[in-house]
């Protein structure tokens, strides 16, 4: 039986694995491997084994080149994971960077939106509150039907305070500015008492329902905010 060197085995093996390496280098983006006679030195400097028979010597260098190959795919395998991995943390550092600028978006929009609502609903009742008449400028009359009442209140009350309003006069007095409460003495459309706390409001308070519709909104914004919210506590105690 035939034998081969060691040294002639690293050789040729050095050849194959140089042709290898080389494939797998040029994929990989490197450099070709050493020449021959590099290799040839370097398996010079190896330890001696016995020799292999010659049967033999193809199916170790291929156990050989299919070990390298493997180590090759191995590493390749594992960069690319790594790459990945890598692209996948930066792109949800990107995607949870959007998101937070998405929602600081979307609470400074509410915001924005909320405060410009704000501005109209103030501005609105600002032009509501300069659009009513004040009491001294109705002449004064002898008597008032309950339409004439009303037509003034409408006039002095808030548009979108009105109904609030009507409701409190509509319980308290039915919109009867001479209404007297036989057993505590309250008086007139709000049913102050008692009734002489109007004066604050003008001499003519028995008389006059402006005067009367004038010192009630003072009275329900002072003490309640607005003739709604004079209601809401009337609605849950029967008494403002």
């Amino acid at each position: 039986m035939s034998r081969i060197s060691v040294r002639g085995f690293a050789v040729a093996s050095a050849t194959a694995v140089t042709t290898v390496g080389a494939v797998v280098g040029v994929a990989a983006g490197g450099t070709p491997a050493a020449d021959d006679n590099n290799f040839e030195a370097a398996a010079a400097d190896t330890t001696l084994l016995a020799d292999i028979p010659a049967g033999q010597q193809a199916q170790v260098q291929t156990a050989s080149l299919t070990q390298q190959a493997d180590a090759q795919a191995s590493a390749a395998d594992a960069s690319a994971k790594k790459s990945a991995e890598e692209s996948a943390r930066i792109q949800a550092a990107k995607d949870a960077k959007s998101k937070k600028q998405a929602a600081e978006d979307r609470i400074e929009a509410e915001r924005k939106a909320a405060a410009e609502k704000k501005k109209e609903k103030d501005e609105a009742e600002r032009a509501s509150r300069s659009s009513v008449r004040d009491a001294s400028s109705f002449s004064a009359q002898g008597s008032y039907s309950v339409a004439d009442v009303q037509a003034m209140a409408r006039q002095m009350v808030p548009a979108d305070q009105f109904q609030c309003f009507s409701n409190i006069v509509n319980h308290e007095s039915t919109w009867n500015y001479r209404a007297t409460n036989p057993s505590s003495g309250a008086y007139g459309l709000m049913q102050a008492l008692p009734g002489s706390k109007m004066s604050s409001a003008g001499a003519d308070w028995q008389t006059n329902p402006a005067t009367q519709i004038k010192w009630g909104l003072s009275y329900m914004d002072g003490r309640y905010g607005s003739p709604c919210g004079a209601w809401s506590f009337w609605q849950a105690n029967n008494w403002y």
